[in-house]
């Protein structure tokens, strides 16, 4: 599974940064930028909540391996347009809406499936740091070659590889075994099981604060992406190279805190640290937004990617560690729509911004107000223990 969704993710993140740099080269709009994000991801708001109840109720491998077909069927198509030169922006937009609501069905499932397939419990916070790092690794590779990719035969051959790249991970699905059975279908209805999750999510103060505060930066931080297609071209004057460069130095930072949070035997701090890193993510969207030198954006990039992806991965484990196995679904489907619910706004607002007053002070106010609520926040979440004591706290729904 590993080696499959490795493989899988490479050409994900592919074709992620041929879709914004199709669009941008077609339209040369910042706003068609944050619409097409807006467009992948606010559909995982909407379904993710319920993708999380079917996660807990259904078998996980086979959730999978269904969004694995049709997401691999979508990148064929995409390719075919491309490549035939019949790609219009509105094709664009609705392919990436039926991506968006695969994806709300594939993160929690595959997230879930992680935990599964981890016999002890120490060892959880290891398994989602490693799986952490595989999604930057690939992150770094993946825009890298796409750039070049893109530079000499353009974006349809990297849609062409993603699709391709959906074979190995059906196939490792098919192959996993996993090593204890899940529960069968609960007699209580799948609102009853939403508001069971619900009530977890938000009745468990450090959660409710974890979960927040990964809402604020995925409204204004996070949607930096978005705009590095501008930056790359616009601000820096370079190409596809430059974009994929700018992706690899985010991946280099996501993937060096991933490999550092592995190596990490002990819960203990979090509570301090989340809070921190978002602070410093801030701080680095600030430099980036004022750069106009390509190592300082790339060194930028690094600590941003760092930074982010230790807050990602510690408010993850936080939140593993605290729930009960039968309602694990739900509650990180909820924590998925946090991330879901913002970003799509943010990149939509960022989009806008970015027309009407320029990318480099939209992610300069983005980096201060990640800051700025990083410190009220850091408040909130001081004190208290997230041990064995909040699970047993916690309703039992089974």
């Amino acid at each position: 599974f590993f080696i499959g969704n490795g493989i899988s993710l490479l050409g994900n993140w592919m074709q992620q940064l041929a879709l914004s740099w199709l669009v941008y080269r077609l339209t040369s709009s910042s706003s068609l930028l944050g619409v097409l994000a807006f467009a992948g991801l606010f559909p995982g708001f909407l379904l993710t909540p319920f993708a999380g109840v079917l996660s807990d109720r259904w078998d996980r491998r086979h959730i999978l391996i269904i969004i694995q077909f049709f997401s691999c069927l979508q990148a064929f198509i995409l390719a075919f347009l491309t490549l035939t030169k019949t790609i219009a922006v509105w094709q664009i937009i609705v392919l990436s809406v039926f991506m968006g609501i695969l994806g709300a069905f594939d993160l929690p499932a595959r997230q879930s499936l992680v935990v599964d397939l981890v016999e002890k419990r120490e060892d959880l916070g290891s398994a989602i740091a490693l799986n952490s790092a595989l999604f930057n690794g690939t992150r770094l590779v993946g825009p890298s070659i796409a750039g070049f990719l893109i530079g000499f035969f353009g974006e349809g051959i990297c849609f062409l590889l993603n699709a391709l790249s959906y074979i190995p991970v059906l196939v490792s699905l098919r192959m996993i075994n996993l090593p204890y059975p899940q529960k069968g279908m609960p007699k209580t209805s799948m609102l009853q099981e939403l508001k069971a999750g619900v009530s977890f999510a938000f009745g468990f103060p450090q959660v409710r604060v974890i979960i927040l505060l990964l809402a604020l930066i995925s409204l204004v931080g996070m949607p930096y992406a978005v705009l590095l297609p501008v930056f790359a071209r616009d601000i820096l004057h370079g190409g596809p190279h430059i974009l994929g460069f700018f992706n690899a130095a985010s991946g280099i930072g996501a993937m060096t805190a991933a490999l550092f949070l592995a190596a990490r035997r002990t819960t203990t701090g979090m509570e301090r640290s989340i809070p921190f890193a978002v602070g410093i993510f801030g701080v680095g969207l600030v430099f980036f937004s004022l750069s106009r030198y390509f190592f300082l954006s790339f060194f930028a990039l690094i600590v941003v990617g760092f930074t982010m992806m230790v807050q990602l991965a510690l408010s993850n484990t936080f939140i593993q560690t605290v729930v009960a196995d039968n309602l694990r679904g739900r509650v990180m489907s909820i924590f998925s729509m946090s991330f879901m619910g913002a970003a799509p706004v943010g990149s939509l607002l960022a989009g806008v911004l970015a027309d009407l007053i320029g990318a480099p002070l939209t992610l300069l106010g983005g980096g201060l107000l990640s800051s700025l609520g990083a410190l009220i926040f850091s408040q909130k979440l001081k004190g208290g223990s997230h041990g064995g004591r909040a699970k047993e706290a916690h309703l039992k729904d089974d």
